[in-house]
């Protein structure tokens, strides 16, 4: 096998695939028990779990993985790429868009011309960058023709694929003279200073997408056609955050409009920095990392899902903040991981980013963090921890049979969001930076459980849906298109909760709704009419089979509110039961993934309730011992992975923290080789039929001290070498 990383199959298929694999290779008779391997190798264009890294492989970053996307287009990447693919991992290309190493363009070195008129400048003719004289560019034609030069050094080397990370364009740039004669091509029209007005605002962020988006298509141009001129089918993927941390940090990027320009997917930025980041409810504003994750993943999920393109999620250990402490970042780490693993149709991840950084890298030994605190080491237990969880997620991919909501509030329930969140974050009359305009619908029916999604404008098939909330407080409709579709979908039975005060200051923009033969004064009374309702048709109303209930509230204003989230959620109710969805409320989300069990308490759990509890026989994957239990009690704020014992009906290794690979079995032994992080902690699960006899290492007897035999299950600890280790196990 070339591939890198070799997962086992999904573990409730692995008794059929196993007998039959015995039945071709080994031919036993009835009475001999022989197997052959658990892990199955995947097949070698296996793209399911990935990491970037700038830096060449060492031990230290001996990842069990099967993409390895190295960073940057410079002179040096041939080399650098080369160190990954002696390794085994597949050879794939990210560099950044929106900034880089590019002081070759700036500078005239590239073209002769020099550039500096194209980078990103606010209204003092600052220049925004990211560290020295690496700068954010407002992307002209000739910057997309730079961009291709160095993706064909990247394709020459042999990369496999190239993403195009973050397409980002500030909102408070736009005065750069690039930018002005962009703007003049454009909309036919002199430039207008983009803090002017709420017109001129919105325009400088429609023209910052459309400027990214053209960028990124003339690189998907390239890719195809050299692909074509090669023989070669190269795909382009784009790393982005989510819609909604875009908005909220003030960041156009085009979004959802790439994917009608050749972008076959994408890789949801969604990690601690950006879930972290503070919102409102229930009149306080905190840090609610779960639930934001949550959002946002959601969002990136629901993106994809009409289209049928890739999608991988980001899960990343640490965080770009190199101060917080080991436990902060662990702590939220999992809360994140575990927001990704209940999004069910997403099996594709990034373990994470730069992992040099992480393995080698020095972070504070305690929070809070001071001055003088000393900064270690990644503690070894989580090291182990991140290793058994990276396995893990390679056997993700179940059949959608096997996935089941175990805890849960109503389903089918959405937000209606749109690329326009990004287009009103800036000048005297911005949206609300806490995107109350969007936490202020959704988080009141997350907080009761209800797997809620962000439902994406552009591209979003409606039919899934039951409930959909909607509020052009923030965001605008892109089209009409929206609500002649919305009509449709509350003709077959959807219940619509519209909360909107029609007091948004970018309500007068020069859009389609107010231009040409249309004249409405809201995009909302737009919609009013096609439904047949007046514009202050406050209350519920049945439409076709459905129902619209508008409530002429900011939601901003109720998510400061400490009864604001009781208001949505009447609204909700009172929506759902006029078209006969029962209003279920949960303490906890929870989700089984095959033998995996995802659980999350939600931080205000619901009045009254007790904790959601579990009886069984379970491995905690966040435990680097992978200790069993028995019982578990999902409290809120608990976040677990689990290995469910019951639903594993094969024998040999079922966790590990490391990498296994050539598993073979026959009637009274097992022999595997495992790798991983040189020098990290190494546990490997193994249930068996019979107390073993022998445990080799290396052809070398294994201390006692480092076994566990109990109940069927034999755990053996060991350091991890990226080399590897031999073991046999005998009974």
């Amino acid at each position: 096998m070339t591939t890198r990383s070799i997962h086992s199959l999904s573990l409730l298929r692995l008794t059929a695939v196993c007998l039959t694999a015995v039945s071709l290779t080994v031919g036993c008779s009835s009475n001999r028990q022989a197997r052959t391997t658990v892990n199955i190798p995947r097949s070698a264009d296996s793209d399911r779990l990935s990491f970037q890294a700038q830096d060449a492989w060492t031990p230290r970053v001996n990842l069990n993985a099967d993409l390895a996307m190295v960073y940057g287009i410079d002179k040096t990447l041939p080399e650098r790429l080369q160190s990954w693919r002696e390794k085994g991992y597949r050879p794939q290309v990210m560099t950044g868009v929106a900034w880089g190493e590019y002081q070759d363009y700036l500078y005239g070195r590239w073209d002769g011309i020099r550039h500096l008129d194209e980078v990103q400048t606010e209204s003092n003719g600052h220049r925004i960058g990211h560290g020295g004289d690496v700068y954010y560019m407002s992307p002209s034609e000739s910057y997309g023709r730079f961009l291709c030069a160095g993706v064909k050094r990247a394709l020459d080397a042999g990369a496999e694929a190239i993403y195009l990370e973050e397409p980002e364009f500030w909102v408070r740039g736009g005065w750069s003279d690039g930018f002005k004669r962009e703007w003049q091509s454009y909309y036919g029209e002199p430039w207008a200073a983009p803090d002017s007005s709420p017109d001129a605002q919105y325009r400088a962020s429609k023209l910052k997408y459309y400027l990214y988006r053209r960028t990124l298509s003339q690189v998907f141009d390239f890719v195809r056609d050299y692909g074509i001129t090669h023989g070669r089918k190269i795909p382009c993927y784009v790393p982005t955050h989510s819609l909604i941390n875009y908005a909220s940090w003030g960041i156009c990027s085009p979004e959802s409009s790439l994917l009608s320009v050749g972008c076959d997917g994408y890789i949801a930025q969604v990690w601690t920095g950006t879930a972290r980041t503070p919102n409102s409810y229930e009149g306080t504003k905190k840090e609610r990392t779960f639930e934001t994750a949550f959002l946002e993943y959601g969002v990136m999920q629901n993106l994809v899902r009409a289209s049928g393109r890739k999608m991988w999620f980001l899960n990343d250990p640490i965080e770009d903040n190199p101060d917080h402490s080991w436990d902060d970042y662990r702590t939220n780490w999992e809360s994140t991981l575990i927001a990704s693993l209940l999004q069910p149709e997403i099996s594709r991840y990034e373990i994470m980013p730069w992992p040099h950084r992480i393995f080698d890298g020095l972070y504070p030994a305690t929070q809070p963090v001071k001055a003088k605190t000393p900064r270690i080491p990644i503690p070894p237990e989580y090291e182990a921890e991140l290793q058994s969880v990276i396995t893990a997620l390679g056997d993700m991919n179940q059949p959608q049979a096997s996935v089941q909501w175990l805890a849960s509030g109503t389903h089918g329930v959405g937000v209606l969001v749109s690329d326009t969140l990004m287009f009103q974050q800036f000048g005297p009359n911005s949206a609300d930076h806490d995107l109350g305009h969007f936490y202020g619908l959704a988080l009141p029916l997350l907080m009761r459980g209800m797997p809620v999604e962000p439902v994406q404008i552009e591209t979003a098939d409606l039919t899934p849906y039951k409930v959909l909330l909607l509020s052009y407080e923030g965001q605008k409709p892109p089209s009409p298109k929206l609500h002649a579709d919305l009509v449709k979908w509350v003709h077959a039975g959807g219940a619509l909760v519209v909360v909107d005060d029609d007091k948004d200051p970018f309500r007068n923009v020069r859009e389609w709704w107010n231009t040409g033969d249309l004249h409405f004064e809201t995009p909302r009374h737009h919609l009013f009419s096609q439904l047949g309702l007046a514009p202050d048709a406050t209350g519920l109303d049945h439409v076709g089979r459905g129902t619209v209930c508008y409530l002429p509230e900011s939601p901003t204003r109720l998510s400061r509110d400490q009864r604001g989230a009781d208001v949505v959620r009447q609204a909700a109710s009172s929506s759902m039961k006029a078209v006969g969805l029962p209003w279920t409320e949960s303490s906890a989300l929870v989700l089984r993934r095959g033998p995996y069990i995802v659980c999350a308490g939600l931080e205000k759990a619901v009045p009254g309730a007790s904790a959601f509890s579990l009886q069984g026989h379970f491995i905690s994957l966040f435990d680097p011992n992978l200790a069993t239990v028995t019982t578990v009690h999902i409290k809120p704020a608990d976040r677990m992975l689990l290995l469910d014992l019951d639903a594993i009906r094969s024998t040999g290794v079922i966790a590990a923290a490391c990498r296994i690979t050539n598993e073979q079995r026959v009637s009274t032994s097992i022999g595997f080789t495992a790798d991983g992080v040189e020098g990290s902690p190494g546990v490997i699960c193994l249930r068996l039929v019979h107390r073993p006899s022998s445990v080799l290492i290396d052809d070398q007897e294994c201390p006692a001290p480092k076994l566990d035999w109990n109940a069927g299950l034999l755990r053996i600890r060991f350091s991890n070498r990226a080399s590897g280790h031999t073991f046999k196990v005998t009974w």
